[in-house]
């Protein structure tokens, strides 16, 4: 049994929910949590019979601007120590800006950028204080270029990728490390509710979740600044540096759209 706790933001499906079996095959004790606390509870019991784990859920909608602070406090409330924090929680919005809806986009700003920024920024002095822990932000490809039908979601993935690495960079002296993962297409329910799953970026072929969170995972134990994960994204994520802006955005427009 590991003596170390693991947040888990997003757990219940897709990458966070590998992560969350990851952990647990490591013996880690796990506080999962995400908005369907019915299906928290499940992966719980599963994860708790399969592996001998301990297993915390605590239910909060990251949408909601509150949530970060009252996940906090209930994480104090009942004293559990946070040893390794998982920013996985996230999701998109797909269509030109004019036909999206804001209220969609405002949640999604809200939940990847702002709920990420705070969750960080409540228990990252935790980490300071005892000088050990580890931080994963669940950045993206597409935080290397701008993302026309898409413009929200690379913006917010770019700043996921600037904060982390800026934020690595300042415990760089610290025995604490901040990694930012980097997947491109991957096979969750992200693309269904991006209504992206005609689009030729999926259909081109997509990373298991299990194939992400094993790259996030390794990178994190070894304290990586950046992990790409799979030979296409990473060749995709050198080439936009040497290509023209305008023609970035010509392939990106091409690939995020219906073929």
């Amino acid at each position: 049994m590991n003596s170390q706790t693991v947040l888990i933001t997003g757990a219940s499906s897709g990458i966070g929910l590998s992560f969350s079996e990851m952990f647990a095959q490591q013996g880690y004790s796990l506080v999962l949590t995400a908005r369907n606390d019915a299906r928290l509870m499940e992966i719980a019991e599963q994860l708790q019979t399969k592996y001998n784990v301990h297993v915390k859920t605590i239910a909060q909608d990251l949408s909601l601007s509150q949530a970060p602070a009252l996940l906090a406090a209930e994480l104090d409330a009942q004293n559990i120590t946070i040893d390794i924090l998982i920013n996985n929680a996230g999701f998109a919005a797909y269509g030109p800006f004019t036909d999206t809806k804001w209220e969609e986009e405002r949640d999604m700003i809200t939940v990847n950028i702002t709920a990420l920024t705070e969750l960080t920024k409540r228990l990252l002095p935790g980490m300071v204080s005892r000088n050990k822990g580890k931080i994963l932000n669940v950045a993206s490809t597409a935080a290397f270029q701008p993302g026309p039908l898409m413009a929200i979601y690379y913006a917010t993935k770019a700043y996921v990728l600037s904060f982390s690495e800026a934020l690595s960079y300042e415990l760089r002296n610290t025995n604490i490390t901040v990694t930012a993962l980097a997947p491109g297409a991957t096979s969750t329910n992200f693309e269904s509710r991006a209504n992206l799953g005609e689009s030729r970026l999926f259909k081109s072929g997509a990373m298991s979740a299990d194939e992400v969170a094993r790259a996030g995972f390794n990178a994190l134990m070894q304290g990586k600044r950046l992990v790409i994960p799979g030979a296409k994204n990473k060749l995709l994520a050198s080439v936009v540096r040497f290509l023209p802006r305008k023609t970035v955005l010509k392939i990106v427009h091409y690939v995020q759209d219906k073929a």
